[in-house]
């Protein structure tokens, strides 16, 4: 296959049998052992490239889950000297920590300790998560005073081979600033030279370069984000409604019958795009409880997957949100990149819904949700409809391929928020690359 990551498109398809039960037992060494004799017999063609996913995903899945059970522990009573295995145990069946059978054995997410302190009445011995919400209150504020508020934000974006490259072809990808209705006054305001900048409404918007002679690459830029600010509720929306978006986009959004069963559920009695999105808004944002995940490759049937263990970090819950959408007839679509204050910028996903004569409106289902966890009913509101002004759009579709297409295996082939790397038509995972984001400045307006 020319394009490795195209593979994925295959997930869907069942595993042999026997691979399928060595993996579920953890016995990943004998799991790639079948994979390659599978890969030996020409005669099974049409298997390969779900096989070669899964050769690849099982090769990196000790990486996003490198914690046995006794060092899982250890890690929590370091913090919490008094957990007894049974709370240890009841934090694992009730779903905050993710987990994967690896060499015979059940190990832990690396992010697990993330997970479990954001739940500290389940975790009482561990410290919470520190959060300041009183910037982000006052930014809510004046968006609902104002009508809409705005940011100038200046980004400094970097990415670099782990280890020096000894003049190998080197390929890098990192976002940029896409042309959307949120964003303007892009710039580019310096870069590595030798770039290439993809069109301004690319659906992964990329500065990418190429070369022998260096390994590592920067680009600074800036743009105005405005963020309206309105009650969803009080809009009047066309009698017939576009069908445009409703489809869907394997694997991932996956029109499964237990999601179309849940679609018409939440969705029953609803008239118009606003009262259903909103409901399967609420539903997510009241059920669905925030988890750091894996790398995505990892991840399997993720709107499906969600919506029956409801656990999912941003990027899960918003396609679930979407799906459902489009499974009750409203257009959704995926939008992500960064999501940036004075003091930082990190990755983050949302959504989007279609509600004519309207156009596009938004829904950050994992905001939501942490509104309904930290008791702020308000903040969960905001977050059907609105958005804010710290973000950075530089992906509108979910596995979109980059600017050129990175052929060699990815980081992330579903979405691109830190930057991709190959070298010699390797691509690089999360240790082969260093990846870094600098808010240079940040003003709202």
């Amino acid at each position: 296959m020319q394009n490795k990551n195209e593979a994925f498109l295959h997930l869907m398809d069942a595993l042999p049998a026997d691979v399928a039960r060595r993996k579920a037992m953890g016995d990943i060494q004998g799991a790639l052992r079948l994979i390659d004799s599978y890969l030996a017999q020409d005669c099974q063609r049409e298997l390969f490239p779900r096989l070669e996913v899964e050769k690849m995903r099982l090769g990196r899945l000790k990486d996003s889950y490198p914690y046995d059970r006794a060092k899982a522990l250890s890690m929590i009573r370091e913090e919490w000297p008094g957990c007894t295995d049974a709370q240890f145990d009841a934090l694992i069946d009730g779903k905050r920590m993710d987990w994967r059978m690896v060499d015979g054995q059940m190990h832990f997410h690396s992010g697990f300790l993330s997970s479990t302190r954001l739940y500290p009445g389940e975790a009482p011995g561990l410290k919470p998560e520190a959060e300041d919400h009183q910037k982000r209150d006052e930014m809510l504020r004046r968006m609902k005073e104002k009508g809409s508020l705005s940011a100038l934000i200046t980004l400094k974006a970097t990415i670099r081979a782990a280890a020096p490259s000894a003049g190998k072809k080197v390929q890098a990808w990192l976002p940029f600033p896409a042309d959307c209705p949120q964003q303007r006054d892009i710039e580019l305001l310096e870069a590595t030279g030798g770039y290439l900048l993809a069109p301004a409404d690319a659906p992964a918007r990329t500065i990418y370069w190429e070369s022998t002679q260096r390994d590592s690459f920067e680009v600074v830029y800036r743009y105005r984000h405005t963020a309206p600010c309105m009650d969803p509720y009080t809009l009047q929306c066309d009698s017939v409604q576009p069908a445009f978006d409703t489809e869907e986009a394997l694997p991932h959004i996956a029109f499964t019958p237990y999601l179309k069963a849940l679609a018409a559920r939440l969705t029953e009695g609803k008239e118009g795009p606003i009262q259903k999105a909103g409901a399967i808004y609420d539903y997510i944002t009241s059920h669905v409880d925030y988890r750091y995940q894996p790398a995505y490759i990892q991840l399997d049937d993720i709107a499906d997957s969600c919506a029956k263990e409801l656990r999912g970090d941003c990027g899960v819950m918003a396609l679930l949100f979407i799906t459902l959408c489009r499974i009750a007839g409203v257009p959704a679509r995926w939008q992500s990149g960064l999501h940036v204050t004075p003091e930082k910028a990190g990755a983050h996903d949302w959504a989007m819904f279609y509600a004519a004569p309207y156009g596009w409106l938004y829904a950050d289902p994992s905001f939501g949700s942490g509104g309904r966890r930290n008791g702020e009913p308000e903040r969960t509101r905001h977050y059907f409809g609105n958005l804010d002004p710290c973000r950075m759009v530089a992906n509108s579709v979910f596995q979109a391929p980059l600017t050129p297409p990175d052929p060699a295996w990815r980081h992330d082939p579903y979405d691109n928020q830190l930057g991709e790397m190959a070298i010699d038509g390797e691509g690089m995972d999360g240790h082969g690359m260093e990846r870094t984001i600098e808010v240079v400045s940040f003003d709202f307006e």
